[in-house]
């Protein structure tokens, strides 16, 4: 777990992230979490049931890190208030990608900007990883912010996205983009 002036980052086990993608505040009820009738879209559990779950199953050690829901949740009101995660496994160039979202209620109240401000620390402690990407709307200004705040830098625009890297220190056998 992280964890920040006004949150803790909790990466989901397996089990934990069963319960969750359940609905119905059973997560929340289990944690002692703030209870908010939430559920998962129905596009979302299947993903997570045919992809994330079975990758977290077969990776090694802490591995599973990389590909679980990372929940931001607000210390004083334990509420959730963002979800953040990686979209895998760091390359063997070190890099990885990250991908987030606030809930509609905390939104515009820095909790993702403080939230991926916790993952990067974390990620550039890591001897695997030196290179974090993001991908945003070129419309999406408040996303736009987040990374910006964070140090990370655009280096690329395909169409409608914008692309954007945040560098660590280089590491032994490591070359960043």
């Amino acid at each position: 777990m992280l964890q920040t002036d006004r949150l803790y980052i909790l990466p989901l086990t397996v089990a934990s992230l069963e319960l969750y993608l359940q609905g119905n505040d059973l997560f929340e009820m289990e944690h002692g979490l703030t209870l908010t009738n939430r559920n998962v879209a129905p596009e979302v559990k299947r993903y997570v049931n045919s992809i994330t779950l079975p990758c977290m199953r077969k990776v090694p050690g802490d591995q599973y890190l990389f590909f679980t829901f990372w929940l931001v949740i607000e210390n004083k009101t334990r509420l959730v208030v963002a979800e953040l995660g990686f979209k895998g496994a760091p390359g063997p160039a070190g890099m990885v990608e990250i991908g987030y979202g606030t809930m509609q209620e905390a939104r515009n109240k820095g909790y993702m900007t403080e939230a991926v401000g916790a993952i990067v620390k974390w990620a550039s402690q890591r001897q695997d990883i030196s290179t974090i990407l993001a991908e945003t709307d070129r419309t999406n200004t408040a996303s736009i912010r987040v990374l910006q705040k964070n140090g990370f830098e655009q280096y690329d625009q395909k169409g409608d996205m914008l692309w954007w890297r945040a560098l660590f220190a280089q590491k032994s056998g490591f070359t960043p983009v």
